[in-house]
């Protein structure tokens, strides 16, 4: 049984176009690779076909693994989340209680992840510690190098 993951129509578009790529231009590849590789002699002393082989079976895990994710991929129907909350795609402003430190985050699935725009998947240790809570509350998140304290400010959906 696959797991449920929750997606923005852009990012669930993004991944099915991610393993179209996989399956239509670098499983062909592979392929072309081992082929050419066979050609090349025995195939018992055949660095390059072993390698080949091996490039194969990682890419078809992969492809596996995305289909598995695909096959339990849900879309976000954001008319429906509750707004008082911190939610998947809810944008939370913080105060880092410690240093006063205002910051922006968009929590997002974790394949859509991506900290340079300010996305934090939910299932990261700060998304895990936000989920849930309303403006006003005091969040203590542990993290890798110890503990921080959030102040949640303000919640939005974009």
């Amino acid at each position: 049984m696959s797991k449920v993951s929750y997606y923005t129509e852009e990012g669930l578009k993004k991944l099915r176009a991610e393993l179209n790529q996989l399956k239509d231009k670098e499983r062909p590849k592979a392929s072309q690779a081992i082929a050419e590789a066979r050609d090349k002699g025995d195939l018992s002393e055949n660095a390059e076909y072993d390698a080949a082989k091996e490039a194969q079976g990682m890419l078809e895990l992969r492809i596996s693994k995305m289909e598995e994710v695909l096959s339990g991929a849900r879309i976000i129907d954001e008319s429906q989340l509750d707004t008082s909350k911190a939610l998947i795609l809810s944008t939370v402003e913080v105060k880092n209680i410690s240093t006063g430190q205002i910051m922006k985050f968009t929590l997002v699935a974790q394949t859509e992840a991506d900290l340079k725009s300010g996305k934090i998947s939910v299932e990261s240790p700060i998304g895990r510690g936000l989920l849930g809570k309303g403006v006003g509350e005091i969040v203590e998140i542990l993290i890798p190098n110890g503990k921080i304290e959030f102040e949640i400010i303000k919640i939005n959906r974009d």
